[in-house]
């Protein structure tokens, strides 16, 4: 008799465009993931409300994201890919386990800290509770393993307690304690082209590599790249990035190669870049066209987005009946 799979469950917001680091970070295992696990990965519009976009760009968004998901190497038919308002149910479970969250923890969570500082003007309800949704979008599906980085382990604990104190409070044993996990130890982080940090969705756009980027724009960001004159002894962190970034796109001879120049002391920054930069193309092109050849099929893309809603649906209500029947809100 077969083993049921383990539940994972993953979200990426529904604004800016998918990077290198999406990629590298998240993607990539995802993609391994669907062949092992049973797998729920969703756009989050519900979440990028919280910094109020224009509405006239959310569905091209959605849409986008949808097809770069695909594109990258994510199969509809193994996961559930869905858009987070498809399911209601996963806003009923956020509003109940709201009754289990404490403004004291709420307030002291380091992600919203940041966003008062970023954004005094804007400081809604929506940012305060984001811990509590993102909870519901893991325990509506009683997922038991979800892939994140380091920024949001925080938000992932706070969902094992808002599942221990709701199965206390109601004396069950529903909801289990979701667990990070990635294959390996040790998640990629993939560095800013300018050497301040990792890439992102929405700062300096110049130093982030996107999967939506144009061939020329790939190469003139990458010859901008930051490197150094340095060649021999401890490597200097501009250099150590660039590197890394071409372990992950090149041959290993070529990489080879610019590592024996560095430390023979006559490594040439300007070829290394040149090397990476078409690397780089030839690696984002594939999934650039792709992607915009999604985009052109509005009929696949919906029949992927309700086929994933229905999957999804059916995982969430079940969960939700179940919630209901212990809180005591089931009447009829």
């Amino acid at each position: 008799m077969a083993t049921e799979k383990e539940i994972v469950v993953s979200g990426i917001r529904s604004t800016g465009y998918l990077h290198l680091g999406n990629y590298f970070g998240a993607i990539r295992n995802y993609v391994r993931m669907q062949e092992d696990f049973n797998c729920y990965f969703f756009i989050a519009d519900w979440h990028s409300l919280t910094t109020h976009p224009d509405p006239k760009d959310l569905a091209g968004n959605v849409m986008r994201m949808i097809s770069e998901n695909i594109a990258a190497g994510l199969d509809p038919e193994k996961v559930a890919l869905y858009v987070q308002s498809d399911i209601p149910e996963i806003a009923e479970l956020y509003m109940l386990l709201n009754t289990v969250a404490y403004l004291g923890e709420l307030e002291k969570v380091p992600t919203f800290k940041e966003k008062v500082r970023l954004q005094p003007g804007n400081v809604n309800a929506g940012l305060l509770t984001y811990p509590v949704l993102m909870a519901s979008d893991i325990l509506v599906h009683r997922g038991t393993h979800v892939p994140v980085g380091k920024d949001q382990e925080q938000h992932l604990e706070m969902a094992r307690h808002f599942a221990v104190r709701f199965n206390n409070r109601y004396g069950a044993d529903l909801f289990p304690e979701p667990q990070a996990f990635n294959y390996g130890d040790n998640l990629v982080r993939i560095p800013s082209l300018d050497g301040a940090g990792k890439m992102s969705k929405s700062e300096n756009q110049m130093a982030t590599l996107y999967l939506a980027d144009e061939d020329d724009l790939i190469r003139k960001k990458v010859m901008k790249a930051k490197s150094d004159s340095a060649a021999g002894g401890e490597m200097p962190e501009s250099v150590v990035n660039l590197f890394q970034l071409m372990t992950l796109v090149s041959a290993p001879d070529a990489v080879k190669k610019f590592r024996e120049d560095y430390d023979a002391g006559n490594i040439r920054y300007g070829d290394m870049k040149k090397q990476l930069a078409e690397d780089m193309v030839n690696f984002i092109r594939p999934i650039r066209e792709k992607t915009l050849e999604l985009q052109q099929d509005k009929t696949y893309l919906n029949n992927v987005m309700r086929a994933g809603a229905d999957k999804a649906r059916a995982s969430a209500a079940d969960t939700l009946q179940q919630v209901r029947k212990l809180i005591g809100i089931n009447y009829y």
